[in-house]
């Protein structure tokens, strides 16, 4: 069932349903909700219910034509009433709400509740059927490439990843739905409000911010505990995390690039090229050469917007210095212990025997590899450049 289209009250011109303005008088289509709605926000900001009056806007953003003066105004106060609220929020822990803890603690107290109420979201998408499913379908594609246990990981980096897409979306009083899987190919949050371009960069990067935390996480673990399994899911959910910043098609990195000027772009493909050239890591060059076409785009913004190209960079070195840091210590693990087998695949590494000494265990170690890596070049020297048998 199509919706029929409607008159403009101004001149009698018939608009289709997908119009947002009279395409003979410029007339607005739904000026009279539009005034509802501004009354409505404005009444709520009055009230001090913020939240409310983000939703209101937003709601009276997705009636106006992109790109129009009006939808420029709007999405001013649709930023203005989502700072406003999240001023209020950090207010109402700063004051404890009646907590006699959160009043002694102070600030720590704040950023523990922040980051509780951050984290107990990982739980939400359990609690829905249809994540629970598109999850286990994930897994079971994952499964029969690289065995369960690494699997299992890469599903659980990339729902994290999902629920960072989600935390920001609830924090601008959007109301997303639980995460979906698609097998082989991700994951996704369907987002039912209009977004300005800022606003989709700031959504848009966050799951690849929780995504690297997750590969920090794993990092953290294969260095205190010598798993190379750790060090494969780290090298990987970086990985990941890089080519999700493609600025191409319906990734994140696209969304990022939505603010960014021309020069932005240029000087984001620029930094990736240099980053490929001292890490040579493929994907930096595929990011390169997508960003690079991303610039000749002519509906790029001809304002500056720092505050996404700052977030995008700096999650973009992040990522690549984990990818290398980790190749480094490959290279150690192969010159001190001869073969990268275990590593070079993931999915057997979790297999591969344990150390069996306690001696072993510690060369095993990542910490270690660059001593050990030294001791072998020096005495090779010292045999004169022979290897023993």
């Amino acid at each position: 069932m199509t919706a029929e289209a409607t008159i403009c009250a101004g001149c009698g011109t018939e608009v289709a349903p997908a119009l947002f303005a009279c395409p003979s008088c410029r007339a607005l289509v739904h000026r009279e909700r539009l005034d509802a709605l501004a009354r409505d926000a404005a009444a709520a900001e009055e009230a001090k219910d913020f939240t409310a009056a983000s939703r209101l806007w937003r709601e009276a953003l997705a009636l106006l034509p992109a790109g129009s003066r009006q939808s420029e105004v709007v999405a001013d106060r649709v930023e203005s009433a989502v700072k406003a609220a999240q001023r209020a929020d950090l207010e109402a822990l700063r004051r404890g709400d009646g907590s006699r803890l959160a009043k002694i603690l102070g600030p720590i107290a704040v950023a523990a509740i922040v980051l509780f109420s951050e984290l107990k979201l990982l739980f939400l998408g359990l609690t829905k059927m249809g994540t629970l499913v598109s999850m286990f379908l994930s897994l079971g594609v994952y499964w029969t490439a690289w065995g369960w246990k690494f699997a299992l990981a890469i599903v659980a980096g990339i729902y994290v990843h999902e629920i960072g897409h989600l935390a920001a979306m609830r924090r601008r009083g959007m109301r997303p739905d639980a995460p979906m899987f698609v097998p082989g190919l991700g994951a996704f949050v369907r987002m039912r409000e209009r977004v300005t371009p800022a606003e989709d960069a700031t959504i848009g990067l966050a799951g690849p911010w929780w995504g690297f935390g997750v590969a920090v996480v794993a990092l953290i673990v294969w260095l205190t505990t010598g798993a190379r399994f750790w060090g494969a899911v780290a090298h990987t959910t970086a990985w990941i995390t890089v080519f999700n910043l493609t600025p191409v098609w319906q990734l994140d990195g696209s969304r990022a690039f939505r603010p960014l000027s021309v020069a932005q772009r240029w000087g984001i493909a620029a930094l990736v090229a240099i980053a490929f050239a001292a890490t040579r890591e493929g994907t930096l060059l595929l990011v390169a050469l997508v960003a690079a076409t991303r610039a000749f785009e002519k509906r790029a913004p001809r304002t500056h917007d720092w505050r996404a190209f700052a977030q995008y960079v700096a999650l973009f070195v992040a990522c690549a210095a984990v990818m290398r840091f980790v190749r480094v210590c490959r290279f150690w693990l192969i010159l001190c212990n001869g073969s990268a087998h275990a590593f070079s695949r993931p999915h057997a590494g979790w297999r591969a025997p344990r150390a069996a000494t306690r001696h072993e265990a510690e060369r095993a170690r990542p910490a270690a590899f660059v001593g050990q890596a030294f001791t072998r070049l020096g005495g090779r020297a010292a045999r004169g450049g022979r290897d023993d048998i």
